[in-house]
């Protein structure tokens, strides 16, 4: 089991899911389950807002994103526009923004992205006005939160 990528946990772990999906798909109630479990998740959730400068930022997901998307408003008045859409980094929905930094003037964005439920982080910096991200880039972070 320590090494993740061999053939050999591979195949356990393909065997374990088909012994798992043979019981779980043996449960009389389990679409029923399923269906009541997708009516009350999906819907329109949004974040606390919080303010950096003069800028408002929060999350919203429609109810049927994976993620959810981080968003700011230069003002009350403006239109909220996507600052960061964690679903746009994988085709499956897998990679997610585990943290959140902005610094206090409201222009840049340190934020922590994880890969399939993984615990290792990668860091990034973005400049909010732009959306560009700058070149700074850490690797194999855990456990942690940017200030």
């Amino acid at each position: 089991m320590e090494e993740i990528d061999s053939e050999r946990t591979r195949n356990w772990i393909e065997a374990q899911n088909k012994v798992t999906s043979c019981y779980l798909d043996a449960i009389p109630a389990r679409r029923t389950i399923r269906q009541r479990m997708k009516e009350l998740w999906n819907h329109e959730q949004f974040g606390v807002p919080f303010q950096r400068g003069d800028r408002l930022f929060f999350t919203r997901n429609d109810g049927l994103q994976n993620q959810p998307v981080l968003y700011w408003m230069a003002s009350r008045e403006d239109d909220p526009r996507v600052l960061l859409d964690p679903n746009e980094l994988a085709n499956d929905g897998t990679i997610a923004l585990t943290g959140i930094a902005i610094n206090n003037d409201g222009t840049l964005l340190a934020y922590g992205l994880s890969s399939a439920g993984s615990d290792w982080q990668e860091w990034h910096v973005r400049e909010i006005e732009s959306g560009c991200d700058l070149d700074d880039h850490l690797e194999w972070i855990k456990f942690t939160n940017a200030a």
